[in-house]
């Protein structure tokens, strides 16, 4: 099983929680046995959360060229058909402009979330092949993922992959806890992905919203259904939309 290097810093912080603990428990009279099972247990138990949360395991996304993959790991939360005068609202709130997503705002474009609990792995992947364009990152509110306005409001990471059939625009969200968000291509000029490379990593974020152009696509996931990034087909090209 790979893990990000990402995770240094929390096992570090692992071992300094795993060492105040052993001077609370002497502080406290504790005898050396209790002291180093207390530390031993609270640096073993951070340490090998960290260590799963960070995990990056191996996915093979599907051969078809008109397979569109789940960019995160968890569940289908919400599909909904946006117009383009609400995405326009949308995208604006957020802090894109118009000439960023053209192909988006030509027409109506579905929105497909996906949140991720504590437990599933966090790494993000490209849903379709293309090039990567990372379009910045937005500070904003922290509501909780499962409310709608935090698609609208809450702090993000805003990237656009695009290929000569469709484009997808990707929203790395975070909630009120944990605020961190990562894209790891280059931010300054677009990336060359292949559809299921990693692309980036929700530091305990929670929710992702995938928009796809309606005309382009017919959606084949629902509501409720348990997808893994880059592997689960949540949308498939429609014939002669090149």
């Amino acid at each position: 099983m790979n893990v990000r290097r990402e995770v240094n810093p929390f096992l570090a912080a692992s071992l300094a929680v795993g060492a105040l603990t052993a001077l609370v428990s002497r502080w406290l009279g504790a005898p050396w046995a209790s002291t180093a099972a207390a530390a031993g247990g609270a640096t073993l138990v951070l340490g090998g959360y960290f260590l799963y949360f960070f995990r990056d395991p191996e996915r093979l996304a599907p051969q078809d060229p008109a397979a569109v993959v789940a960019a995160a790991e968890g569940r289908v939360a919400g599909i909904k058909l946006l117009t383009r005068e609400e995405l326009r609202d949308k995208a604006l709130r957020g802090g894109l402009r118009e000439d960023q997503v053209p192909e988006l705002l030509r027409g109506a474009a579905v929105r497909i979330s996906i949140f991720l609990s504590p437990l599933n792995v966090h790494v993000n992947r490209a849903p379709i092949a293309g090039e990567s364009r990372f379009l910045g990152h937005f500070p904003g509110r922290h509501y909780f993922t499962f409310k709608e306005k935090s698609s609208d409001y809450n702090q993000h990471n805003s990237i656009l992959i695009r290929n000569d059939r469709t484009c997808c625009l990707v929203n790395q969200i975070v909630g009120p806890v944990c605020r961190r968000v990562v894209y790891w291509p280059d931010h300054d000029r677009p990336a060359p992905v292949a559809k299921g490379a990693p692309i980036g990593m929700m530091k305990f974020g929670s929710r992702l919203d995938m928009y796809l152009p309606a005309d382009t696509v017919a959606v084949t996931a629902r509501e409720g259904d348990r997808v893994r990034a880059g592997e689960s087909i949540v949308a498939m090209l429609r014939e002669g939309n090149a």
